[in-house]
């Protein structure tokens, strides 16, 4: 069976979503949504460096959500406007499509949701008939579906901790980096991105899920933060950074029992690869994600991951996009309703290989 599908946005997640969607043997592309007028009328595959698909842009959403289709990726930002993302969201699963999408971060566990949140999306799902599934790379396959691949392998388990150390310098936003991450920001500013109580908001359902999934209860959800300034001026493709502004940022969520980590997520950022030598990165710099496993045996995962030009930063956003892409057959034959990580299906790139 070919599943029938639209792709809403075509940003960093979006324009390797829609390839995806165009690779994937089981799929097939038929309406594509983008906010920004230059992009109106143009082909899907001109937008995303692949071959003309005969499949072109709107920027109408009444008529594209009108073109019979099983699933929408929803691939817009909600950083920035998260509450106008859940309406997008909202609206597509009411109108009877399922909907995979990186946008919604308290959804990535519905079980440990805002209950209004969840409450809300539950009804969506009903009056639509259709299924929402969450996930993405940090959040996402890192900490939920790697961890407990690993888990299977252990004796016992002290800490389950994910990890992401990323260099922004090549990241093709560079509100959320200035902004939201807060790289150039003053040092007696506090990045959105740290905020009390934002961590938790973000990373907070996949620790919870992590949890559940191993049969443990939390006792609290801990944030903990620290900041380092650059001690010179430097130039990097997203833009220009001060002396003396945030260069580097590290943060954890740790869900506690007795006092003691047991899962943890922890981010360290830069902005360029030689500040804060004595914080953990990457072997060859640039970004990876993992998982490091504390028990009988201590087992430790990091992936690397680049597109065709090497970037890091590509490569990244091909991954969350082809995790939810590929897993809309799954999503699709799903009863209604809000799905996580352990309801979906493993999925696995049948049809990918080339």
């Amino acid at each position: 069976m070919t599943y029938r599908v639209v792709v809403w946005g075509t940003g960093n997640v979006g324009q390797p979503a829609l390839r995806t969607v165009i690779s994937n043997p089981e799929l097939e592309l038929v309406g594509v949504l983008v906010s920004h007028p230059s992009k109106v009328g143009r082909d899907a595959g001109e937008l995303c460096g692949v071959s003309r698909t005969g499949v072109r842009a709107s920027q109408d959403v009444d008529a594209v959500l009108g073109i019979p289709a099983d699933a929408v990726v929803y691939a817009a930002s909600g950083d920035f406007r998260p509450v106008e993302a859940l309406a997008d969201i909202e609206r597509c699963l009411r109108a009877g499509r399922n909907v995979v999408s990186t946008s919604a971060y308290p959804l990535y566990d519905p079980a440990s949701a805002p209950e209004a949140i969840r409450t809300r999306f539950a009804e969506a799902c009903r009056a639509g008939g259709a299924s929402l599934f969450l996930s993405g790379v940090d959040p996402g396959y890192i900490n939920d579906i790697v961890p407990l691949l690993l888990s299977g392998l252990c004796e016992e388990i002290h800490e389950v901790r994910a990890f992401e150390y990323f260099n922004y310098a090549t990241y093709h936003a560079p509100d959320a980096v200035r902004n939201l991450v807060g790289f150039g920001m003053p040092m007696d500013q506090t990045p959105p991105m740290v905020a009390p109580g934002i961590p938790t908001s973000v990373w907070g359902g996949v620790v919870r899920l992590t949890a559940r999934a191993l049969g443990i209860e939390l006792d609290e959800i801990v944030e903990t933060s620290e900041r380092l300034p650059l001690e010179r001026t430097v130039t990097v493709p997203v833009g220009t950074f001060e002396a003396g502004t945030q260069g580097a940022l590290r943060f954890e969520v740790l869900g506690m029992v007795g006092g003691t980590s047991k899962i943890a997520v922890e981010h360290v950022t830069r902005i360029v690869d030689d500040i804060a030598p004595d914080w953990p990165a990457p072997l060859k710099g640039g970004c990876a994600h993992g998982v490091r496993m504390r028990g009988k045996p201590n087992i430790e995962l990091s992936i690397a991951s680049t597109d065709e030009k090497g970037d890091h930063v590509g490569g990244g956003n091909t991954t969350a996009a082809a995790r939810i892409v590929n897993a809309i057959p799954a999503v699709c034959r799903a009863p209604a309703g809000l799905l996580d990580a352990l309801d979906v299906p493993f999925v696995i790139g049948r049809g990918l290989l080339r």
